[in-house]
């Protein structure tokens, strides 16, 4: 008797593929993200990206995110504003002498009433014979009174001078500018700093710059300035010549970066280069001129005097030069000799003298252009 068994079939078992990549990696994706309807959607601005991606590896590409935003303006430097230059009180130089001659006065009529005036002195003054009242408090209380006017009155006289001017501080704080000529008084307590307020002009030594192929140059400069605050430039800055030599290297080292020291003869553009000294003085005056307003200074112009190659690369620069200049006049000759081979070849066949075929045409042009060739090549100097 034979049995029969049924076998009752195993469900499949659910498999997942193979993955082409071991280093696979997948994410789940919610079914509601895919079919999100939403009434305010959101716009993001999207950066620009640079994909990197290792060769061999099987790596996923790796997206990275350019610098992005707006570039920042270069900062403008400030000075206090309540800084500004103002006329200092001063008074004329006559009320000076007069101070310290009613001081040296009232010493000798102190001397004379102790008593202790020299006798020729007394005589030379046609002052009464002196009482001999002593040094007691009350001279010495005049002695010191009379003293006090002298000094003030004549250590408070200075001499103005045409072109310079003092800033006036006192116990730290900005007092004035005096920009008169002639004997004045000045409060002797009062700190004294002399200004050249006339038109100054600074040349530079060689400074270094790099021009935007990276040559490296040596470039000397004119500055025409004056100050033009006193205020400012004393006292808002530390040094204010550093300062304008200092602006001038920074501003040289921008305008200079921008062009190139020379142009190829293949270039569109002629006059962009730093051969053009009146373009590059103009946008050099403009930078160091906004630089240095702040403190107080003008400029009026700054020029390069002098543009040359450093010392390192001028040799290499040298050669480069001379053999572009040769290129060009290489090229220049053989345009002009394929002119004039092209213009005789046209006026003998269109006059009817000749009747060429090809193999002949080709012919005459080689010898016409062997011929000009050589005949320029002996006539150039």
């Amino acid at each position: 008797m034979s049995t029969t068994t049924s076998q009752t079939p195993e469900p499949e078992r659910l498999t997942h593929p193979h993955r082409l990549i071991r280093n696979e990696a997948t994410t789940e994706i919610p079914v509601h993200l895919l079919f999100r309807d939403d009434p305010d959607p959101v716009s993001v601005p999207l950066a620009p990206a640079i994909v990197g991606r290792r060769r061999g590896t099987g790596e996923q590409p790796r997206v990275r995110q350019g610098l992005s935003g707006p570039v920042r303006p270069r900062p403008v430097p400030q000075v206090d504003p309540e800084l500004v230059e103002r006329p200092a009180r001063v008074l004329p130089g006559v009320a000076g002498v007069l101070g310290g001659a009613c001081g040296v006065a009232g010493c000798v009529l102190t001397s004379w009433w102790a008593g202790v005036l020299p006798e020729t002195a007394r005589v030379a003054s046609g002052l009464p014979a002196s009482v001999g009242a002593g040094l007691g408090p009350a001279q010495w209380a005049a002695y010191a009174g009379a003293g006090a006017l002298g000094l003030f009155g004549f250590g408070g006289l200075t001499r103005g001078r045409t072109g310079g001017a003092w800033v006036l501080g006192l116990f730290g704080r900005y007092r004035g500018t005096v920009r008169r000529t002639g004997l004045m008084w000045v409060n002797p307590l009062s700190r004294r700093r002399r200004v050249d307020v006339r038109l100054r002009h600074w040349r530079s030594e060689p400074m270094q710059a790099v021009d935007t192929n990276g040559v490296a140059l040596r470039i000397v400069v004119l500055v025409a300035w004056r100050v033009k605050d006193t205020a400012r430039a004393v006292l808002g800055v530390e040094d204010h010549e550093q300062y304008l030599r200092e602006c001038v290297e920074a501003a040289l080292s921008r305008v200079v970066s921008r062009l190139p020291a020379d142009v190829s003869p293949s270039a569109l553009v002629k006059d962009a280069t730093l051969r053009n000294t009146e373009a590059v003085g103009e946008s050099l005056t403009r930078l160091v001129a906004a630089d240095t307003a702040p403190v107080g200074l003008e400029v009026f112009s700054a020029q390069p005097t002098r543009i040359e190659y450093a010392p390192e690369v001028a040799a290499v620069m040298q050669r480069r030069r001379i053999a572009a200049l040769d290129a060009q006049h290489r090229d220049t000759v053989l345009a002009s000799v394929v002119d004039s081979v092209e213009d005789t070849v046209t006026r003998l066949t269109m006059r009817g003298l000749v009747e060429l075929d090809d193999y002949e045409r080709k012919a005459l042009v080689k010898d016409l252009t062997v011929a000009f060739c050589t005949g320029r090549r002996e006539g150039s100097p």
